[in-house]
């Protein structure tokens, strides 16, 4: 009676004093990962970044405003944090002929950029290269400035319209005379190649970006689709043949775990270009290392979001970009890691934000 009594007042004592105590089992064996959002309580720099320290050019984003009034709303996000301008990407998921994508942003085209998508329509068909290129050289005259987002994470699904590229890869040789023509018209291919490394290895305690990557994992055991190496083989094939055409790769081309290995492509070709879209997760987790790798090559690094419209989301992107903050922590990122800015110069700074586009898009 007497231990029975003890259990029980030890049991409302627990409950009384520590709620989150589970009788008989550690948190650690059943808080979910997915579920752990730690608080900050280091006494440390918290800046409120309430603008770009210069023009920003946004080169990747995407046609997310479905009425005229979120295209209004927008704007007035941009210009309160000093986003000059937006490159809208076109994709297969957009569901528009290009020339209504642009229609839909007319009333504000001084504020966006558009880019189209090669049409794989009948592409086993031998006259596909010249009726791709015909409605290349269309799109072009209607303002297109360079094509993308084109994708390939595996399977070879260029992102195209009206129809996808189904198992087709960069190198393919049916596609060169498309890439050619887009360097004569000084379109350049805005392209995302593969996924972050983790998304291709196991899913086990042992990788790194486990929370995402069970989320997003490509599983190269299926017939036909390409490991991470073998993308960035095709990848540097199609970059390698035409040396004439810029070549864009989208989100660190997914090489963050490898800086020094992105580095080396960049000075093996000069027609290759990055942007950090939709990376901050994966590259200020190791800010003193990507910090590095954007001021080395500065000129080769073009600002992109690929996130939203939203002020928080340019908030967070700024901050990591300009500031010296360490330690904070970003929900919408989907990872278990903390965040940290890069303090980049100012020098480095106008180059990523708006002096390469500038160079690029003309």
């Amino acid at each position: 009676m007497k231990l029975l009594i003890k259990r029980t007042l030890f049991f409302l004592f627990s409950i009384c004093f520590f709620p989150s105590f589970s009788f008989g089992q550690n948190l650690e064996d059943t808080l979910l990962l997915k579920n752990y959002e730690p608080h900050s309580i280091f006494n440390i720099q918290i800046s409120n970044v309430k603008v770009a320290k210069y023009p920003v050019i946004d080169t990747h984003s995407h046609d997310y405003a479905k009425t005229d009034d979120e295209i209004r709303e927008w704007i007035k996000n941009m210009d309160e944090y000093g986003i000059e301008k937006t490159y809208l990407l076109s994709c297969s998921w957009i569901g528009l002929p290009f020339e209504k994508f642009v229609e839909k942003y007319s009333p504000y085209k001084n504020r966006f950029a558009f880019c189209c998508s090669f049409d794989y329509t009948d592409f086993d068909k031998p006259d596909w290269e010249k009726r791709a290129i015909e409605s290349l050289v269309k799109c072009h005259k209607l303002g297109a400035v360079g094509v993308g987002e084109m994708g390939d994470k595996g399977f070879g699904d260029l992102y195209g319209y009206p129809t996808e590229g189904r198992n087709i890869h960069l190198d393919n040789p049916k596609l060169k005379p498309l890439l050619e023509k887009c360097g004569e018209l000084k379109m350049p291919i805005i392209i995302h190649i593969a996924e972050p490394i983790w998304m291709y290895q196991p899913i086990d305690r042992y990788n790194d970006g486990l929370i995402n990557a069970s989320k997003w994992k490509v599983d190269t055991t299926q017939i036909g689709c390409l490991g991470y190496e073998q993308l960035m083989k095709s990848f540097e094939n199609a970059v390698a043949a035409n040396p004439k055409t810029i070549f864009i790769a989208c989100h660190y081309l997914n090489m963050n775990q490898d800086l020094v290995r992105l580095g080396k492509l960049l000075d093996k070709y000069p027609n290759l270009y990055i942007d950090i879209a939709g990376r901050m997760a994966e590259s200020s987790c190791t800010p003193r290392a990507t910090r590095s790798f954007l001021i080395q090559y500065a000129d080769r690094v073009l600002f992109g979001t690929d996130n939203g419209t939203t002020k928080e989301m340019y908030r967070n992107i700024l901050r990591i970009l300009q500031t010296n903050d360490e330690h904070f922590y970003i929900p919408d990122y989907n990872y278990h890691w903390y965040y940290n800015g890069f303090n980049l110069p100012d020098k480095v700074l106008k180059k990523i934000y708006y002096k390469n586009a500038k160079k690029i898009f003309h």
